[in-house]
């Protein structure tokens, strides 16, 4: 028997190694062909694809709509607040002013009249100091230097306090003010000496322009919108109502002749301060029913948004 060489080992080496090859191919494909295959990704069709896109698209353009009205009308909201500030501040330094040069350029006819010029001006100093003092506590209060108190209210307790504070000026004036009080158990989410200056002030302006007829303020919850509505219905003439609120278009120069009190801020600026200090108890003031000149008896509304208390 001839001896076995190197070439024949070779070549049984690579027969052995072709076998074990070939037959772990196989199984690989016997075990890939028993798995069931993934089924293919099902696409959505290209018109759902677009709709979506489309609806993502306008709810987006519906955020941006809302947030430019918002800043749109914080805008005109903060200028008619600044011409009216600007107003409020010239009036009582032209007084002042006017009534000093007359004394400096020695045109009063009698020691008297000096004396009246005099008080004047004192008068219009002290209405000056009293303005800065409360637009410097709204600035202060919207700055966050002061800050709120939120926190439940009863209700019913604030309109038992603004009643306190309201019905002797009313009455003096020959006012009937009917403060109806609301459920004790509705609480709202408000600081309890901004609210009630905030309705004390409303009510308030309200007599100082009436000569006669009624003033009446209720409370009504709206759970569904999360708010309680307090309405200030009262019977003020057209001219005192539009004084009120075309802040912005109302000719300024004419509150002057139609102010009795120069002493006290006018209503315009108060009603500006009330909405600043509402905004920051994310409340909202606005009119509800304005009168006409067609109407024989005067009816307006004056509606204050407050949030509702859940306890």
């Amino acid at each position: 028997m001839a001896p076995i060489g190197w070439s024949e080992f070779i070549y049984l080496g690579m027969g052995l190694g072709l076998g074990l090859g070939s037959s772990v191919i196989w199984r690989r494909r016997q075990k890939s062909s028993q798995q069931p295959e993934p089924a293919p990704k099902v696409q959505p069709p290209p018109q759902e694809i677009h709709l979506e896109k489309f609806d993502a698209l306008s709810e987006q353009l519906k955020q941006t709509q809302l947030a430019y009205q918002m800043a749109s009308e914080m805008s005109q909201f903060k200028a008619g607040f600044l011409a009216r500030t600007s107003h409020e501040l010239r009036s009582p330094l032209s007084t002042m002013i006017g009534t000093l040069q007359l004394i400096l350029s020695d045109l009063c006819d009698d020691p008297a009249e000096e004396r009246e010029f005099v008080e004047q001006a004192h008068v219009a100093a002290l209405k000056l100091v009293k303005l800065i003092d409360e637009i410097i506590s709204v600035a202060k209060t919207e700055h966050g230097t002061d800050r709120m108190d939120i926190e439940p209210i009863q209700l019913a307790k604030v309109f038992d306090e603004v009643d306190d504070l309201t019905y002797l000026q009313a009455a003096n004036r020959g006012i009937r003010l009917e403060i109806l009080p609301p459920d004790p158990g509705i609480y709202v989410l408000a600081d309890l000496p901004r609210f009630r200056q905030v309705l004390v002030h409303l009510v308030d302006t309200a007599v100082a322009q009436m000569e006669e007829g009624s003033i009446s303020v209720s409370a009504h919850a709206s759970p569904e919108s999360g708010c309680v509505h307090i309405w200030v219905d009262d019977q003020r003439s057209v001219s005192g109502w539009s004084e009120s609120w075309d802040l912005l278009k109302h000719d300024l120069e004419c509150d002057a002749t139609k102010s009795s009190d120069n002493s006290q801020v006018s209503s315009g600026m108060r009603l500006l301060m009330n909405q600043t200090l509402l905004s920051l108890m994310s409340g909202k003031l606005e009119v509800l029913a304005v009168p006409s000149e067609s109407e024989e008896c005067n009816f307006n509304r004056t509606q204050c948004s407050i949030p509702l208390a859940t306890l």
